[in-house]
């Protein structure tokens, strides 16, 4: 090629795997910082803040679990990266998806248990196995919370592992996804 132009050779993650990738990616960089800064609201609009914070929550469940099972049938493409870097990313990767589940699970099991059942987006009540249950209310809150803070300092990892392969070794990886 001439002037230039470069030609990526690079396999991706499958058309379902990329989409799927990113709408969760948005609705989390909605949802987290939502969920953070519902304790600085008015009184009036909080509700409505947990509202929309949880009914984003359930929704990235939900596409979570369509992404563990698209992982089952759509492996991702290899990469020639060094053995510890794979073994790394497959870690980050790995508790991401992990506490992107447990995170919006003892989300909505806390609200239920401080006695306020989900109607999601106001629209669609949502059943719970757990009615008001004060006794277990505060140690679902705390997972929820210790696995928000986890994912944030995971979420860090990953954005510096596309740095470090993007900016600095101006590899390929990140094409992988887009």
């Amino acid at each position: 090629m001439q002037g230039g132009d470069t030609v990526i050779r690079v396999a991706p993650y499958s058309a379902r795997s990329r989409l799927l990738h990113w709408i969760v990616a948005v609705l989390v960089l909605a949802t987290w910082p939502l969920g953070f800064f519902i304790q600085f609201t008015k009184n009036e609009v909080m509700l409505d803040f947990y509202l929309i914070h949880e009914s984003l929550g359930f929704l990235v469940l939900w596409l979570m679990l369509l992404r563990v099972g698209n992982r089952l049938v759509s492996r991702p493409p290899q990469s020639d990266a060094p053995a510890f870097e794979r073994m790394a990313a497959t870690t980050v990767h790995g508790l991401m998806y992990a506490l992107l589940i447990v995170m919006p699970i003892s989300g909505f099991l806390a609200t239920n248990a401080h006695g306020f059942p989900l109607v999601w987006f106001g629209l669609l009540p949502i059943w719970s196995p757990l009615g008001k249950a004060p006794d277990i209310a505060w140690t679902l809150s705390a997972i929820h919370t210790w696995s928000a803070w986890t994912l944030l300092v995971l979420f860090a990892l990953h954005i510096g592992a596309v740095l470090l392969h993007h900016v600095i070794r101006r590899d390929n990886t990140l094409y992988r996804i887009l």
